[in-house]
């Protein structure tokens, strides 16, 4: 590999690939071994089952050393925390449609998004995917366009799909072409504090007597996609949150 090459690819140590609730540990193997062929290295696990076990250092053929630092979370939020970007495969729409890119077209965005900070790829359970609750974390789905008539892949060979997109998004140098063509140069908001502004924004739309305390996620998840297409930068979600407070304030104490 040459010195350019090894930089370029530096940029995949900002990626982190995420697997949620995984039911066969050695899926969890076989998904190190993917990446490591393409030179990701950063694991997270969101209650795995049966994990550490011997049949994912097995699957792994190598790349045990990614286990041994792989991440295990009880939640989803704790996995994401400083990610300036969350992306989540899908092999389905849902009734409400978020946006949906193709492998290639997301590894761009995850790697342009990786110039600035964090980022995070997200598999769901073999049979099941991702919940809606997991997907309203995401700015965006990615669908990989297999052959309508045998669609099924499983989980390594998924990951192998999206890691092979990234590392040659990395090789060919789009992610800096990407980075480049964003306007403003602040920073995107990182995954916590996004979080705290959609609990700021429903708490706020409740006071107002504009959302349904009894079946709020309707509205709450057209919001996400909403605020989610745009990628907030961490001044406007200050700014957002102090428009929230003074709408607060105000129908609290109309008075003043």
């Amino acid at each position: 590999m040459t010195i350019e090459a090894t930089q370029d690819t530096n940029i995949l140590n900002q990626v982190r690939i995420v697997l949620v609730n995984t039911t066969h540990p050695g899926n969890v193997g076989g998904v190190a071994r993917a990446m490591k062929n393409m030179g990701l290295s950063d694991l997270h696990l969101v209650n795995p089952q049966g994990y550490p076990s011997a049949e994912a250092t097995a699957r792994a053929s190598g790349a045990d050393d990614l286990l041994a630092r792989a991440r295990v979370h009880e939640d989803l939020d704790a996995a994401l925390v400083g990610c300036q970007l969350v992306l989540g495969t899908s092999a389905r729409q849902r009734t409400l449609r978020w946006p949906q890119h193709e492998p290639r077209q997301a590894a761009a965005e995850l790697l342009a998004a990786a110039q600035s900070g964090p980022v995070a790829l997200l598999f769901g359970r073999e049979r099941t995917g991702l919940t809606n609750e997991e997907l309203d974390r995401c700015h965006a789905l990615v669908n990989i366009p297999a052959n309508p008539e045998y669609s099924s892949l499983n989980l390594a060979a998924a990951a192998q799909v999206l890691s092979y997109e990234l590392r040659m998004t990395a090789l060919e140098g789009r992610a800096a072409q990407a980075s480049a063509a964003e306007s403003g140069g602040e920073l995107p908001a990182p995954h916590e504090d996004v979080e705290r502004f959609y609990a700021h924004l429903e708490d706020t739309l409740r006071v107002l007597d504009f959302l349904d305390p009894d079946n709020p996620r309707h509205l709450m998840r057209r919001l996400r996609r909403l605020f989610g297409r745009v990628r907030l930068t961490i001044n406007e979600v200050n700014i957002l949150r102090g428009i929230l407070a003074h709408a607060a304030k105000g129908r609290k104490d109309p008075a003043t």
